[in-house]
């Protein structure tokens, strides 16, 4: 277990240069999955994993970990508009716990606020169906899950070379 992190700085500096991160949309019936690049810039919806019970949906998570070699995982957490967070927050943190016990890269929690929103937005100006955006709205909201971390892994990197000039 490599651990769970609250700091995106702390998760940058534990996850392996040059594998891909997984960025995940926990719902309560789906499991949205969107993968980075192995450079950390560009996150693709994957997958939505339809979830069963604990068991069976982190067997599924774990097959693409190892198939995709992934170093990381940006976990969505679901807190109030006002940042407080509720029940499906503290739903997601239990089941970060117990993923990260089952031997899993680094995870890191990356606030999800308007995620599924902008998703919602994207499709409908790609003029998407209604039933393919239900087919796809999980795995593009992990996707800008996983954008929005990449993004903050770049100004981080920016920083870093700004301080050591």
């Amino acid at each position: 277990m490599d651990g769970i992190f609250e700091d995106i700085a702390a998760f940058r500096a534990a996850c392996p240069v040059g594998q891909p991160l997984v960025g995940l949309d926990l719902g309560t019936a789906t499991l949205g999955v969107a993968i980075s690049d192995r450079l950390w810039s560009v996150a693709t919806p994957m997958e939505t994993i339809k979830r069963k019970k604990f068991g069976v949906d982190a067997a599924a998570l774990e097959a693409i970990l190892s198939d995709r070699e992934v170093g990381g995982i940006v976990l969505g957490l679901p807190r109030n508009m006002d940042g407080s967070e509720g029940p499906r927050a503290q739903s997601t943190r239990a089941f970060a716990r117990n993923l990260a016990t089952r031997g899993v890269p680094p995870i890191c929690f990356w606030d999800e606020r308007l995620s599924t929103v902008a998703a919602e937005r994207a499709l409908l100006e790609a003029d998407t169906s209604r039933k393919k955006r239900a087919e796809v709205i999980d795995h593009v909201a992990a996707g800008y899950i996983l954008q929005g971390a990449l993004d903050r892994f770049r100004h981080l990197a920016q920083e870093e070379a700004e301080q050591s000039e």
